[in-house]
């Protein structure tokens, strides 16, 4: 018989369950996620860029996450957590809600430990990431106009069919997975000054601070569109609130409700957090794609418009900008590259 679980009081507006543990993870965890990570995904590059360094008279390297499997950096989490999976979730098997990253991660470690992955998904998803998490053997279920509409379904199939359900934030596992990128940055750059990185749910901002930040006293600096301030709100204003706004196009940073366990870690590591407009987000994915041939979602670009906030204070320093995923949708890469509105 599959077990059931029923939810429990959740300091953040969103649903857990007896078995997600709301203590944050420490460094040392991140170094035993990395034993699962490395021996599971490839190491990913960590190269200068002449171009932003020419334009920030700095040296500005870009880590390279969106060169992974699945493109983005939460596969790093999504394989450190279902290599842990309790045995009685192998049957029944996991259930996430996603507007696409998270739900490919767990479609990919779903499929390398052959557990069964159910994925929630807004009504609008992104069609290139359904269909990703669809070849990745996850069955795909659409829900609701927004993330957290998805989320919610997701919650109640959790609490009504027995499956484990894979919190996008709440989870120590994930956290530490997706910190495994700091551990790369921080051996193969000790130098490193400033890391910005978006912040959606928090994980990979969280998984910095505690890699970077933490070893090598670099300022970590968080970025999210303007458009979707929940996580930033939150961690300016001290609660755990939830926001209606989410207007923007950068689906990884669309979220109207913190999280718990990744602003306990935020609000005591990073250093800074930045609201960015969707011009400057728009014409960083323009500029990636023009000058370094690389294809970036939006989210993944909160981070340059953060550096140009700061440009003054990076000059002649070492910065790193994480490429944190490459999952945009052609048709939205094609509007902005057309749009001639954007600042240039």
């Amino acid at each position: 018989m599959t077990p059931t679980y029923e939810p429990v009081g959740s300091p953040d507006e969103t649903t857990i369950f007896p078995y997600h543990d709301l203590t944050p993870p420490t460094t040392a965890d991140i170094y035993r996620a990395r034993q699962i990570v490395s021996q599971h995904l490839p190491r990913t590059p960590l190269v200068r860029s002449d171009e932003l360094s020419a334009e920030f008279d700095a040296d500005i390297y870009l880590k390279r996450e969106d060169t992974l499997p699945t493109g983005a950096f939460k596969v790093r989490g999504g394989m450190t957590l279902v290599s842990q999976l309790d045995s009685e979730f192998h049957d029944p098997g996991l259930v996430a809600a996603s507007t696409g990253n998270h739900g490919q991660s767990i479609a990919y470690a779903g499929r390398t430990f052959d557990v069964p992955v159910t994925i929630v998904v807004p009504e609008g998803a992104n069609p290139s990431k359904v269909t990703a998490m669809e070849r990745l053997g996850a069955e795909v279920l659409f829900h609701g106009v927004n993330f957290d509409d998805a989320r919610e379904h997701a919650e109640s199939l959790a609490a009504e069919e027995g499956y484990r359900y894979v919190h996008s934030a709440n989870e120590p596992a994930l956290v530490a997975g997706v910190g495994t990128a700091g551990l790369e940055i921080v051996e193969g750059l000790p130098e490193i000054d400033y890391l910005f990185c978006p912040i959606g749910g928090g994980s990979s901002a969280a998984g910095y601070c505690l890699t970077v930040g933490a070893i090598a006293d670099a300022t970590v600096v968080g970025a999210q569109s303007e458009a979707a301030p929940a996580m930033y709100r939150a961690w300016s204003e001290g609660h755990l609130e939830s926001d209606d706004r989410m207007e923007t196009f950068a689906e990884g940073v669309a979220t109207r409700v913190p999280f718990v366990l990744t602003m306990d870690v935020l609000r005591d590591h990073l250093d800074d957090f930045r609201l960015v407009s969707e011009e400057t987000i728009k014409r960083g994915v323009e500029d990636l794609f023009t000058d370094e041939r690389i294809i970036a979602e939006g989210a993944s670009m909160t981070s340059l418009a953060a550096m140009r906030q700061r440009r003054d204070e990076l000059q002649g320093r070492t910065v790193v900008l994480p490429i944190s995923g490459r999952n945009i949708s052609p048709e939205v890469l094609v509007q902005i590259l057309n749009d001639e509105s954007i600042d240039r």
